[in-house]
């Protein structure tokens, strides 16, 4: 997984993916995140059929509920042959180890246990929300260091988190954790919603492990061109 590029699949529909997907081509060699929007529409069969096509699959649901039911949720995930899904941090230690521990269960024999990333915070989220929304007294770069560690207490194989935190969580979490980052863009792009952005040679030097990217790529006239501009440029 380690220096991989999932092309976000951001669509309300099955026909926009495929359409991408027969653009970017070369199953073998595409990483692709499926997140809420796709797959509470199209359900598991939809995961299962990129599965055998070869994709790798990032699915990202972001479980947040009680341990039994994480437990429960993440034994049926496991059975898709993803590569890696999400939690929240914030559902703390016991929930994550829930998840991992359904992961364990759920993966069927011979297959490889889907990674397990934890969420810390939104890369929508702003100091500014951080403080006088969620309530938190800690500073950003504190919050995020804080939950990554309880993450990685409770068995998680990394992180979701901005590219700019990366540095200084393997200080202070270490280097044999995965450290995956969203709020990617290439330098000449807007920065949209996400606020702690970086581009693919920024997130290199600051030591992401895997990057995620979503409209760059999906909204670009030439997708292949640009999954291969990221890629080449990230590893």
């Amino acid at each position: 997984m380690e220096k991989a590029v999932f092309v976000a699949l951001d669509f309300d529909n099955q026909n926009d993916v495929l359409e991408l997907l027969t653009k970017l081509g070369h199953p073998q060699e595409t990483y692709l995140k499926i997140g809420m929007e796709l797959y509470y529409h199209y359900g598991s069969e939809f995961v299962k059929s990129l599965v055998k096509q070869g994709y790798q699959i990032f699915l990202d649901l972001k479980l947040h509920d009680i341990p039994n039911t994480v437990y429960q949720a993440a034994r049926q995930i496991a059975q898709l042959g993803i590569l890696c899904t999400t939690v929240h941090a914030l559902g703390g230690s016991e929930m994550i180890l829930a998840a991992k521990k359904g992961l364990i269960d759920g993966t069927p024999t011979g297959n490889e246990t889907p990674k397990l990333l934890a969420v810390t915070e939104l890369t929508s989220i702003s100091e500014k929300i951080l403080a006088n929304e969620q309530n938190c007294s800690l500073s950003m770069a504190e919050q995020v260091v804080s939950l990554a560690q309880t993450a990685k207490k409770a068995g998680a194989d990394g992180v979701i988190c901005s590219p700019l935190e990366v540095k200084n969580l393997k200080n202070q979490v270490g280097s044999d954790f995965l450290y995956v980052t969203p709020g990617i863009r290439l330098s000449n792009k807007t920065t949209d919603d996400q606020k702690r952005i970086a581009s693919p040679k920024k997130a290199k030097e600051l030591g992401s492990s895997a990057l995620v990217v979503g409209r760059p790529i999906t909204r670009a006239k030439d997708p292949a061109l640009v999954y291969r501009e990221i890629k080449k440029e990230f590893e």
